[in-house]
């Protein structure tokens, strides 16, 4: 017989912990579950007692040239490791709701899981999280130690299912929120692939023209006119030209110096707050932007709220959710009015970012006390919001690029041609 330490639910959702005795594993779990508990880890109490048996010597190999029986395991340090792919912590987390609703034990789950997961990464801290659970400590307890893969969100979501007794729950509308969140971000990267290339294309084509083309056409003009003024555009063309072709390095080194210089202001509270007022307020994106980060807050607050997460840390965790400064200004407004016992209606129509049909909804929700479903709605309202402003985006973007692209080569094609008219008037009369 073995001994087996557990931690389980009640039919209230209470947390239990203790031992029971069994032959393995399994019976051990059913000994919890006949005192009506729903085991959520489970882990065999390893007798500090026992000696480890000796092992046997065991016969070394000749050394020869070449040992070709080592085994190079290297692992990166964890600061030079990447975040998870979204896909694959979403994945996991829609797989272990399922075993968990199919009344598996927790440990069972992410046991299963392990083994198929192809992430280095991902199996490292599925190893760690089995181990600290098996040891005694609950599941959020257990997702803390890697803050790379599960952020505040997760943990705190993941900390309210457990309370509650709702774990599976949890991890479905986690699940649930990741997988709309990627879907909106990947549309919006999406609507700027197009424009970029296009934009990148311009600008090669045009460097291409006044490095190596202009500057033959250039030659043959001062052969053929014999140093004749040439029209006022195609001078433009010709100078603009050797100014390139001249100055290619400082042009070069300007870009670079301005793009290192906004990187460090940015860096700067008062820049990065300037640079994320300017996305706000942007032509074309700032709608984008607008409806984006709409969407976010109120998915994210509703999702904690409908979680079990109290209001106060529910808006703490938004707020450092957010990536833009203007909203973690408003949410830090929210919070206070909250804490001191007031609406969230004021701080927010105070915000220009937040509509006044979001805090007319977002007040409704407060009087009939259906916030966290009202903010759900608010959510895939302005999901579909940010479905529009992808298309209008696109729709504006593109044919603007492409007239500026028509714009640039028509007039340096232009330019070349006139000269060429007058070289070919002049062959023709002297040839007459």
């Amino acid at each position: 017989m073995a001994t087996f330490q557990y931690i389980a639910k009640d039919s209230a959702g209470n947390e239990t912990r203790g031992t029971v005795e069994a032959g393995d594993r399994n019976s051990a779990i059913a000994a919890v579950r006949a005192q009506g508990l729903l085991p959520t880890a489970l882990g065999e109490v390893k007798s500090s007692s026992a000696k480890p048996k000796a092992k046997a010597p065991t016969p070394q190999k000749k050394k020869s040239g070449l040992n070709k029986d080592i085994n190079i395991n290297l692992k990166l340090p964890s600061w030079m490791r990447g975040k998870i792919k979204t896909k694959i912590l979403t994945q996991f987390t829609r797989q272990l709701a399922t075993l968990v609703n199919a009344g598996l034990p927790l440990m069972r789950g992410i046991e299963v899981l392990k083994r198929q997961m192809k992430d280095p990464q991902m199996v490292e801290a599925l190893n760690g999280i089995g181990e600290n659970i098996a040891a005694g400590g609950t599941f959020s307890e257990s997702l803390t130690q890697y803050p790379k893969i599960f952020d505040h969100l997760y943990v705190n979501m993941v900390k309210a299912g457990e309370a509650g007794g709702v774990l599976e729950v949890v991890l479905g509308r986690l699940a649930e929120f990741a997988e709309k969140s990627e879907k909106i971000k990947n549309k919006v990267k999406g609507a700027m692939i197009y424009p970029i290339v296009v934009l990148v294309a311009a600008i090669g084509i045009t460097a291409f023209l006044l490095v190596a083309v202009i500057p033959k056409f250039q030659q043959v003009f001062n052969d053929m006119l014999g140093g004749a003024a040439l029209p006022p555009i195609t001078q433009f063309v010709i100078d603009a030209s050797g100014f390139v072709q001249h100055n290619g390095l400082q042009i070069f080194l300007a870009v670079v110096a301005f793009v290192v210089l906004m990187k460090i202001v940015g860096k700067t509270e008062k820049g990065a707050y300037f640079f994320d007022v300017l996305k706000l307020k942007m032509p074309v994106t700032g709608t984008l932007t607008q409806r984006s980060a709409v969407s976010k807050f109120t998915r994210t607050l509703g999702t904690l709220l409908s979680s079990g997460v109290p209001i106060l840390q529910s808006l703490t965790i938004t707020r450092d959710t957010t990536g833009n400064r203007v909203l973690t200004e408003a949410i830090q407004n929210v919070h206070d009015s909250v804490k001191e016992g007031e609406s969230m209606t004021q701080p927010l129509s105070q915000c220009k970012v937040f509509p006044p049909m979001v805090v007319s909804m977002v007040e409704v929700g407060e009087e009939t006390g259906a916030l966290a479903d009202m903010l759900t709605r608010i959510a895939n309202t302005y999901d579909d919001e940010v479905d529009n402003a992808v298309a209008g985006m696109t729709a504006a973007i593109e044919p603007t690029l492409i007239i500026v692209l028509a714009v640039v080569v028509g007039t340096i094609v232009i330019a070349m041609f006139l000269p060429m008219v007058k070289i070919i008037g002049s062959v023709s009369g002297a040839g007459a």
